[in-house]
């Protein structure tokens, strides 16, 4: 978090939430209640692989999903963005034409009928759908696991587990509803033998702190020694979100139900890859990960390449928002995002107004942050651990 401001703002999502029960975060329209991402920064879209074979860009991380307010989307995607662009030294104008572009193309989302079924026209989002569809389960198993045996290498990452989990996700693995998730891709026979190959817990970031979390590999086919394909799963614990949710909105109590329902309306790539279930008493959901599946990087822009895909992200957002809505809403939202703009400024004011807000006051958390952790102490710390 102590790399940029744009880092600090990606995982720091509790701040925001904090800053929506401000005054001004209180006078925020309300739109209509549908499922949101809950913390929509850049970092959390990208490349998703259906089991059909079909990559999209769309949300990778639903863990704050609810049923909600879609400005609180669009706000917390245009200060990632325009954090993005301060890490890019971007001077405040090119700031205030990305936030113009990525209102333009959320509302063309509330009216296009191609449904989001085309291709990017930003540089930085082609340029990582082109690495997305080059890759394969080398990649991933390079990447993710440091080899592409069907073992998990021990160390910082990865820990070895207790009897206890071991045991609980071997009884996980022979759930019929996970056979069919892992035989789900076209790729695979419907009705294959799937075996717990390895698995150890993954130390993820924040969020594996004091949660569970864990990488799991499945061998897919007759032969336990030489499978004919291996599935790497991870399984990672649900727990309450931050985001507010809308009044009154029909949410699973489960919330590994709750981050499963939200991937299908928000992703549905990713949702169709997912499944709800518990280990113990603690309720986790598992997807598959695809080598196509990618974080999308947005550091060291020029302004044309920030806006573009400002443009285009807004554009995601908004079809997964519309998908959800009746032509009436739609319309009605369209309206409401039309109205009430300057002529020196091609956005609603609300939206500007908390981006510059949000913006201050990350900028000076992000600063007390640093001092807190200085790079020093925190290579200190590493050596002794």
């Amino acid at each position: 978090m102590a790399r940029s401001v744009h880092c600090y703002v990606r995982g720091n999502a509790v701040k925001f939430y904090d800053w929506l029960e401000s005054d001004t975060g209180r006078r925020l329209p309300h739109g209509p209640p549908v499922w949101i991402c809950g913390d929509c920064h850049v970092g959390n879209l990208g490349p998703i692989a259906s089991t059909a074979g079909r990559v999209d860009i769309q949300v990778r991380d639903l863990d704050q999903t609810v049923i909600g307010n879609p400005a609180h989307d669009l706000i917390r995607l245009g200060l990632s963005l325009a954090t993005a662009a301060r890490s890019s030294d971007l001077p405040g104008y090119d700031t205030a034409r990305l936030i113009e572009a990525m209102i333009d193309g959320y509302r063309l989302a509330l009216i296009d009928k191609r449904q989001g079924k085309h291709s990017p026209d930003a540089k930085p989002v082609r340029r990582i759908m082109q690495r997305a569809l080059r890759r394969r389960w080398k990649n991933l198993a390079e990447e993710r696991i440091e080899n592409t045996r069907p073992t998990i290498p021990r160390g910082d990452t990865f820990w070895e587990l207790a009897a206890d989990e071991y045991t609980g996700l071997a009884k996980l693995i022979q759930l019929p509803e996970l056979r069919r998730l892992v035989t789900s891709p076209k790729s695979r026979t419907n009705d294959a033998p799937i075996h717990l190959l390895d698995a150890a817990y993954w130390v993820k970031g924040c969020s594996s702190l004091g949660r569970l979390r864990y990488a799991v590999l499945v061998g897919v086919g007759n032969n336990k020694r030489k499978p004919k394909d291996i599935a790497f799963l991870d399984v990672k614990e649900a727990v309450a979100p931050a985001a507010p949710r809308a009044v009154g909105a029909n949410i699973p109590p489960d919330n590994a139900e709750r981050v499963v329902q939200g991937a299908l309306h928000m992703s549905p790539n990713l949702g169709e890859r997912m499944l709800a279930a518990h280990l113990g008493s603690r309720a986790v959901f598992v997807r598959e990960l695809m080598p196509q599946d990618l974080k999308l990087e947005m550091d060291k822009l020029t302004a044309e390449e920030a806006i573009s895909a400002a443009r285009y992200l807004a554009h995601v957002i908004g079809h997964a928002h519309a998908r959800q809505m009746d032509a009436e809403t739609k319309r009605k939202w369209h309206s409401m995002l039309s109205t009430k703009r300057t002529k020196k400024l091609d956005t609603p004011p609300w939206l500007w107004t908390s981006v510059v807000e949000l913006l201050g006051e990350h900028e000076s958390a992000y600063l007390e942050h640093c001092r807190r952790h200085p790079p020093a102490r925190r290579a200190l710390m590493r050596r002794a651990s």
